[in-house]
């Protein structure tokens, strides 16, 4: 068990959230969450919604936020990000296996760079689809399984070693056969690597799109 003072712990706690929030707040990456978040609208669930990078990128529809959050570092640090925007932004839960909204209360959800990291991926994805509306979609800005045998083969290779070093990320999870066993449908998909050098690729293969909850 870790304890409070383990540094294994106190890098998790501390360091990979403060981490995640500079190497994921480029300008590159905002292009990429434009996209994902484009037709949002109404009321969102937002899993992951770390230290709040995608508020400047949603559009003028989107009339609140719902945040799903673990990491009281990233909730402290999303602090001038909320306060920057005038849509209301509320915390309500810590945990995306178990979400507390009645079903069908969202108009949309969102979840970028969040997935690798759930444990029970599936229990989260199978909430979303229930608190979601009929017809309301998921969309998603998640990195993951390369088409490339080569990158995938480094991907499993790596990904024991990426899940201790980085607050349990995976890298090698197949996001759009996740989101189909969940009852969700992908209705746009766009898979790429994020600009850079080629010894990276194992990290930064993405998926963008969004995924609809049918009847």
């Amino acid at each position: 068990m870790l304890g409070v003072m383990d540094p294994r712990g106190i890098w998790t706690a501390q360091v990979v959230p403060r981490l995640t929030d500079l190497s994921l707040g480029t300008d590159e990456v905002g292009r990429l969450r434009d996209r994902a978040c484009a037709g949002l609208r109404g009321r969102v669930l937002e899993i992951g919604f770390g230290s709040g990078l995608n508020l400047p990128h949603q559009p003028q529809e989107v009339t609140a936020v719902d945040a799903v959050e673990p990491s009281e570092v990233a909730w402290a640090r999303s602090a001038d990000r909320r306060s920057a925007v005038e849509v209301p932004v509320r915390r309500v839960g810590l945990d995306g296996q178990r979400l507390e909204a009645p079903d069908a209360t969202y108009d949309a959800a969102l979840a970028t760079f969040t997935l690798c990291t759930i444990p029970d991926v599936g229990a989260a994805l199978a909430e979303v689809r229930r608190v979601l509306r009929p017809g309301a979609a998921l969309h998603f800005l998640e990195h993951g399984l390369a088409p490339d045998p080569g990158v995938a083969r480094w991907q499993h290779r790596l990904d024991p070693l990426q899940q201790r070093l980085v607050g349990g990320c995976h890298l090698a999870r197949d996001v759009p056969a996740l989101l189909g066993a969940a009852g969700l449908e992908v209705t746009g998909l766009s898979q790429e690597y994020v600009p850079g050098p080629r010894i990276g690729r194992p990290w930064t293969h993405v998926f963008i799109g969004s995924a609809v909850r049918r009847e």
